[in-house]
């Protein structure tokens, strides 16, 4: 059996700079394609760069059909630049291939596809879904008598359509431990702020709690809570677990900050508008070696 846990496990440090390095690519290639979902990207980007290079999921780019590994499903599958980062960064294709984002012909659409991407565990994009193929996923392994784990990230906007309540309430009822869910909770959605297009969804934590799940609140832009919590969560029994990852798209960077109604939600940013956001990210992360 590969053991790769450890060719992945990075220090804090490392990590920040990981993120910092995805932070930039997604901006890259949004602003080259023309279209895309930066802001969804960089919500989650922390929180991907702590899944795959902190040692917590156990993979191989080399077999990416490895019967024991971690699965990891974007169910916003909108946020497709945020995943193809983190899975070339983590040696799945070739980093050269990003520049072909959205271009015809290209692996790298504009939604996850796993029938042409090695890394994807799913095809993503209708919204509502993925936590549903992880459900079944995580069953799978209790059928076959493997041990691996499956994560499952989906968005707070997309929490008010979909199988998602269905699959929540399945996956209780049948106690399955080793699936765990991350909420980008980054409170905003394409038309609007989530509290106003679907206030029956806040607060998240009380919903999940109501239905069974091991719930667990943090910044997920903190890079020790981030890794600390999906560490926890190994730790839990005959529950499933969701991380409630409070996050901001576009943290910090002007571009998305001075848009008060969705945070440029699907739209890429100008070319001008992208140098900008690179500078600020570059001093963001100088401070933050500096700290």
């Amino acid at each position: 059996m590969p053991q790769t846990t450890d060719l992945n496990r990075h220090s804090i440090g490392e990590l920040q700079r990981i993120s910092h390095k995805l932070s930039q690519q997604i901006i890259e290639i949004t602003t080259k394609a023309g279209s895309g979902h930066p802001s969804s990207s960089l919500s989650m980007i922390d929180i991907l760069t702590g899944l795959y290079f902190s040692g917590v999921m156990n993979y191989d780019p080399k077999r990416p059909d490895w019967p024991e590994r971690d699965r990891f499903i974007l169910s916003k599958g909108h946020g497709a630049p945020g995943l193809y980062v983190t899975l070339a960064e983590a040696g799945y294709f070739d980093p050269a291939l990003l520049s072909t984002l959205r271009e015809t012909d290209s692996p790298i659409e504009g939604h996850p596809n796993m029938r042409v991407l090695p890394g994807v565990e799913a095809s993503t994009g209708s919204l509502g879904q993925g936590l549903s193929i992880g459900l079944g996923h995580a069953l799978a392994a209790r059928v076959d008598g493997r041990h691996y784990r499956v994560y499952v990230l989906i968005g707070d906007g997309e929490s008010d359509e979909g199988q998602i309540w269905e699959a929540t309430m399945a996956a209780a009822k049948y106690q399955v431990d080793n699936l765990t869910l991350i909420l980008d909770y980054n409170k905003f959605q394409q038309t609007g702020p989530v509290e106003e297009v679907m206030p029956a969804l806040t607060p998240p934590g009380d919903k999940w709690r109501a239905f069974g799940w091991y719930t667990h609140e943090i910044d997920g832009h903190d890079m020790n809570k981030v890794v600390s919590s999906l560490e926890m969560m190994k730790s839990v029994v005959n529950q499933p677990q969701i991380i409630i990852a409070n996050t901001k798209k576009g943290k910090g960077l002007s571009p998305f900050e001075a848009n008060d109604t969705n945070r440029l939600h699907g739209k890429a940013l100008s070319e001008d508008q992208a140098k900008t956001a690179i500078a600020e990210l570059d001093a963001m992360y100088a401070k933050l070696e500096g700290a």
